[in-house]
């Protein structure tokens, strides 16, 4: 699945949920852009290894 953002070619990583809007699937870049704005929070997918950080996608 490809990042929701347009003009983005990079494979989704990320679910924004987004409470004033649908959620969307975007790579690591634009969720870490978007995961900063009130009340947005980002799940990494289970494709998200290798985009976190060493040890982050552990429980």
């Amino acid at each position: 699945m490809e990042c929701a953002v347009e003009d983005c070619d990079s494979e989704a990583t990320f679910e924004l949920h987004i409470p004033w809007a649908e959620n969307e699937y975007v790579c690591a870049g634009h969720a870490r852009v978007r995961g900063r704005e009130e009340g947005v929070v980002a799940d990494p997918l289970d494709t998200a290894g290798d985009a976190l950080p060493d040890g982050a996608d552990q429980p």
